[in-house]
């Protein structure tokens, strides 16, 4: 089992991405002995319907920028090459299949409280089997506190991860409005991703005149 590589995927919008995605990844990396943790921006965010989502290209070149300095960070276009609605089991499925079998297990990070909601996602039952599921800590998000853990749901519980980092109340919602009110974002998101959305006008409501 020790010849077994440890692979971190990270999937999200990433519109934009943040240093709290950041601190999750390298947690996460440090924590479980990753050999390197992958991020994957969504393609056709199916989910997002209820607003508009900056451009894949964007969301992938922003992501590129934020983890350019680190050595086991890497940046997968396999959803954004994706030509119909992505979801996490496909992905999973498909990562299976870029190690010989039997040579790489999968850890799928993502934040607490979406992984309460796991039971909505497409073909949840089977995500089990592709990957363990890291649960990150979100600040605000309450906790049994008679137990001091939180209760997953029953198809997960064999196969997630709690994992506490520290606290960063940071939202791409938020880092959104921000910009859209000419507010600034310094030390909310890496100094390149700041500059790209300040460069190509992301977020700005007609006549912000956003400044970082």
């Amino acid at each position: 089992m020790s010849s077994v590589r440890k692979i971190g995927v990270m999937g999200g919008t990433f519109d934009p991405i943040h240093h709290g995605h950041l601190v999750a990844a390298e947690e996460a990396y440090n924590a479980l002995g990753l050999e390197r943790v992958i991020f994957i921006p969504t393609g056709d965010s199916f989910h997002k319907k209820d607003r508009r989502v900056t451009s894949p290209e964007d969301r992938y070149m922003m992501t590129c920028l934020a983890t350019l300095e680190n050595d086991h960070f890497r940046v997968s276009r396999i959803e954004i090459d994706r030509h119909e609605p992505s979801y996490t089991v496909e992905t999973m499925r498909e990562m299976s299949h870029w190690y010989p079998e039997g040579t790489a297990s999968f850890y799928f990070i993502t934040g607490v409280d979406a992984v309460m909601t796991m039971e909505n996602w497409h073909e949840h039952e089977y995500l089990s089997g592709l990957c363990t599921i890291v649960a990150v800590s979100r600040p605000g998000y309450d906790r049994d506190e008679s137990q001091g853990e939180i209760s997953f749901p029953g198809f997960l519980r064999d196969s997630v991860v709690p994992l506490s980092i520290p606290s960063l109340s940071i939202s791409s919602t938020d880092i959104r409005k921000r910009v859209a009110k000419g507010e600034n974002i310094r030390y909310l998101v890496p100094p390149l991703v700041e500059k790209f959305i300040d460069k190509k006008g992301l977020y700005r409501k007609e006549g912000s005149g956003h400044r970082a």
